[in-house]
């Protein structure tokens, strides 16, 4: 007859308790994940063979089999063999047993009437949880910082959820000394070292300190890590512990660590894949609590952990950087450059027109970048992915130019070998940019006002109907009000252009964004020629700041253009930057001429040779190269002539 069982462990849940193991006397019961052991348990922090329940001496005990995670009683790290009581709880790995004689010793577990909108075809929600044990509570008082404890080592069990937490937070670094941080305090808050670094690997030897902390907030003082344990864990790729320097043989006489005076120290390789990114590195001064072996793993996982994120951040940065730089690449030509308060007045104007299909007309000085308000005008309405073409009025003659917007036949006159589309036509579907309206012809303007109208046209020389589905974008410098009281642009023309008009302030009204365009064009232009120039002297964005612009945008570009093709230093000084003489204040209606004096070619070669080396500052690199002679020429000149600064 089988004996009845003198005792029961039962296994305990959230909702209540689960397997029972009964316990038999005279026999023992090993729990772990072996399938050999009485009692399996499919807990992977269990050890194969993780404890045992025994009978002796009239009463049931348990004992801990050497278990890499330990075993708990009642809470307690269990160290020597225990006896057990009714309702003692035994924890193995995350797994808990409740030890009984009987099971009517358990205790009833409460079960709560569920609400009505919890129980529905036939499934009951059981238990609801919003916040897990494994993470770090965000509401209320913040705890006393781990990192200032003493002796900070904590159970395998804690470390997993410190490892847990770390990888929590590290998903929310923003950059690598944010990522640096979070692992050595995780390290603070798992071991008892004191002082905890992370260095970078620059290049095959050469090591960057990225973090150092001190345990506490004490005196922030880093040691580097020895040459010796730095080559032992870059060439090995392996975590590396001293537990007791004074006593081992290889790094007791290395003068470095004999300085530190350390007692303990623990190094290990941050890497990813098979790609070395630095060393965590570890210790402690004091003999007391050394760094030991539960250390050396914690810290080897860690820095596994930190290897990985690392990389991935760094793949992350890298990426954000070729896209910002991509973006300015494609900015360069087609966008708008500046944040003054006339320029932003025209893009919020540039933002509510897009959309529309109205015909803009585009008004400002020559060179204060109307063609580029038209770009931004098509970039941003339903046409963008359509054609963007631009055509001059003012460059063509008045046949050409019927030609150039409506195309012709072959034959149609002479030197029309071949039949070619118009702009109109090319601009199907796209946005057409007529740049100095005021210059077209009255013809002309006669049939462009039809096609503007919606109406059809035919190319030169063709009697084919072609229809087109474009939108108008017309600019002018001319006061186009004038030219229709003068009878040279139709009334008609003008305010079907006139829909909506957009005003494009000189570059003299927004002077603010002067410093923004000339280092918009210096990146241009220094990108393209190579040249190493870092930027503009305080004294040169002054020169260009307090200049009135007469020829706007396009003149600001030429200008950044010559100083960096004549510029020999590694920034753009005052000296570099050649401005015009005009005067912008009034038109130009004349200039005062000099008596004329006779003199010789040499005195005037002379005199100019003198006047450019002033220009200089008796640069004479910079003035051969105005001059268009060699440098030894210019000594041979300067010393003909007895020239003297």
């Amino acid at each position: 007859m089988t004996q009845p069982p003198s005792a029961f462990l039962v296994s305990r849940r959230d909702d209540g308790f689960g397997d029972v193991y009964p316990l038999h006397d005279g026999a023992r019961y090993t729990l772990g994940r072996a399938p050999t052991n009485r009692v399996v348990l499919r807990d992977d922090l269990c050890s194969r063979e993780h404890a045992e329940v025994f009978s002796a001496e009239g009463g049931w005990h348990v004992r801990d089999l050497g278990s890499l995670n330990g075993t708990h009683l009642n809470g307690e790290p269990l160290r020597t063999d225990r006896p057990l009581r009714p309702m003692d709880e035994v924890r193995v790995g995350r797994t808990r047993l409740v030890f009984v004689d009987e099971m009517g010793q358990l205790p009833a577990v409460p079960k709560a009437a569920p609400r009505p909108a919890d129980k529905a075809d036939g499934l009951e929600i059981r238990k609801r949880l919003g916040q897990t044990r494994y993470q770090q509570q965000t509401a209320g008082p913040e705890p006393e910082s781990e990192t200032i404890r003493e002796n900070a080592r904590v159970a395998p069990p804690q470390a997993v959820a410190v490892l847990y937490r770390l990888a929590l937070d590290m998903a929310a670094a923003a950059d690598i000394t944010d990522l640096c941080t979070l692992a050595v305090d995780a390290v603070f808050r798992a071991t008892p070292a004191e002082v905890g670094a992370i260095l970078a690997l620059k290049d095959v030897r050469e090591l960057e300190l990225k973090v150092h902390r001190t345990r506490g907030g004490g005196p922030a003082t880093y040691h580097k890590v020895s040459q010796f344990v730095s080559s032992e864990v870059l060439s090995g790729k392996q975590a590396v512990l001293a537990e007791n320097v004074a006593t081992d043989r290889m790094l007791k006489d290395r003068d470095s660590i004999a300085e530190l005076k350390v007692a303990s120290l623990i190094c290990a390789p941050v890497f990813a894949g098979e790609q070395v990114l630095g060393l965590l590195h570890l210790y402690r001064t004091s003999g007391h609590t050394p760094l030991n072996a539960d250390d050396l793993e914690f810290t080897l996982a860690v820095a596994r952990q930190l290897g990985t994120v690392w990389q991935k951040l760094s793949r992350q940065t890298t990426l954000s950087a070729e896209n910002r730089s991509l973006r300015d690449q494609l900015r360069l030509d087609s966008e708008i450059v500046g944040n003054s308060t006339p320029l932003q007045k025209i893009e919020s104007q540039i933002a509510r027109v897009a959309e529309t299909k109205a015909t803009v007309l585009v008004r400002g000085e020559s060179g204060s970048g109307k063609e580029l308000v038209a770009r931004a005008i098509h970039k941003n309405s339903p046409r963008r992915d359509g054609p963007f073409i631009c055509l001059n009025c003012a460059a063509l003659t008045e046949t050409l130019l019927e030609s150039e917007m409506f195309g012709h036949e072959k034959g149609s006159f002479t030197g029309a070998t071949e039949r070619m589309i118009g702009k109109f036509e090319a601009s199907d579907n796209g946005t057409i940019f007529l740049d100095e309206i005021g210059e077209m012809a009255l013809s002309t303007q006669a049939k462009f006002l039809r096609v503007l109208e919606g109406h059809p046209f035919e190319r030169v020389g063709g009697n084919v109907a072609i229809k087109v589905d474009v939108r108008v974008v017309a600019a002018t410098n001319r006061p186009l009000e004038e030219a229709v009281r003068a009878g040279t642009f139709r009334r008609d023309l003008f305010y079907r252009l006139q829909v909506v008009q957009l005003d494009v302030p000189p570059l003299r009204d927004r002077i603010d964004d002067v410093p923004v365009l000339a280092d918009h064009f210096l990146k241009k232009f220094v990108r393209e020629t190579g040249r190493k120039i870092r930027g503009f002297t305080d004294t040169a964005l002054a020169k260009l700041g307090a200049y009135r612009w007469p020829g706007n945008i396009r003149e600001l570009r030429n200008v950044v253009e010559r100083a960096v093709a004549l510029g020999s230093g590694p920034t753009i000084d005052a000296a570099d930057i050649w401005l015009s003489e005009l005067d912008v204040g009034a038109p130009v209606v004349g200039a005062a001429t000099a008596p004329f004096r006779p003199e010789s070619l040499e005195d005037v070669e002379k005199r100019h040779i003198l006047e450019t080396l002033k220009f200089t500052d008796w640069n004479k690199s910079r003035a051969a190269e105005i001059l268009g002679i060699e440098r030894s020429t210019l000594d041979r000149k300067i010393k003909a002539y007895n020239l003297l600064k």
